[in-house]
């Protein structure tokens, strides 16, 4: 059998850009050898090599996170040379990477979600206008990054100035959301046509941690995750079913990831990861586990998805 040519793109330019080497090497680590044939392409300085390449590769596995990877941008050019790749197509991905809009579209499809207001640069030194709009505590985030970057929790109007200050560092766009106080879990989902709903899966942050940043994602022993969250079966099915509405509302394919907060019997979701991280450990393939797909089979299975 001819082995599968697979790029394997990672890097990039983004502020996560170690995430991505780190699990583009665990990715390559588990790919089965007889399977496929591994070509690694960094995202900051082969896309040259790549488009030179494109005729001899079959697929494409993207292991980007952030601005330039997960927005759409590497999947208008695999789509340009013709590569098959896994998960969220050009639209789909612009969409999910824009919280403001995949707010906008989780609304327009009645998915729950917290109160937000746009900010502009003018509310760095006059936040009056979004105080007027929205009570506190709000979350200050720039709506194009991911990982937390950028990311604080407001309690005071004194602190709402030097947050947005922060957030408008990493992206020109910056909203400011209602917090919603609560347990948060994440869903993820897998399948083109027919979408299948994975376990949910608690992450409690160490009590240090105001909310799961930067820090709580990577450092290891920070966050305890629980696989399969233990909730109410009532809020599990609703959670998977949002999920996947989610996805569909989004127009992604392949896989997803949605995050969300639980409140008593309440559910709020807050945004849609494309490319989620993809180690061993990490929470997508900790529920794909959970569902009888270990990590090889859950690669095969994207890859799969991508080649349809």
């Amino acid at each position: 059998m001819n082995k599968i040519r697979l790029a394997l793109i990672a890097g990039g330019t983004s502020g996560e850009r170690e995430v991505s080497l780190k699990g583009a090497t665990e990715v390559e680590q588990a790919l089965s050898k007889e399977k496929y044939e591994v070509v690694r392409y960094d995202a900051a300085t082969d896309l040259a090599r790549l488009a030179a390449d494109a005729r001899q590769l079959d697929a494409a596995f993207i292991l980007l996170h952030g601005i330039h990877g997960e927005d759409g941008t590497v999947q208008g050019m695999l789509e340009l040379l013709g590569i098959p790749y896994q998960g969220a197509g050009v639209l789909g991905s612009a969409l999910a990477m824009d919280k403001n809009l995949a707010k906008t579209m989780y609304r327009l499809h009645g998915l729950p979600v917290a109160a937000w207001e746009m900010a502009s640069k003018e509310h760095i030194t006059d936040p009056a206008p979004l105080l007027a709009q929205l009570s506190l505590p709000v979350v200050v985030k720039p709506i194009r990054q991911g990982s937390s970057l950028g990311m604080s929790v407001v309690r005071t109007a004194e602190q709402l100035s030097p947050a947005l200050a922060t957030a408008f560092e990493h992206d020109s766009q910056v909203m400011v959301e209602e917090f919603i106080q609560g347990r948060e879990i994440t869903v993820g989902v897998l399948g083109n046509e027919e979408l299948m709903p994975l376990p949910l899966v608690e992450v409690i942050p160490a009590a240090k941690y105001e909310f799961f940043d930067y820090e709580a994602k990577y450092q290891p022993g920070a966050t305890q995750e629980v696989c399969p969250a233990e909730v109410d079966d009532s809020i599990r099915d609703r959670a998977q079913q949002y999920g996947i509405k989610a996805h569909q509302a989004l127009q992604l394919r392949g896989y997803s990831r949605t995050d969300m907060i639980v409140r008593e019997n309440e559910i709020f979701l807050l945004e849609t990861n494309t490319i989620p991280g993809m180690t061993p450990t990490s929470l997508l393939p900790q529920a794909a586990a959970q569902a009888g797909l270990d990590f090889p089979a859950l690669l095969d299975r994207l890859i799969g998805l991508a080649m349809e």
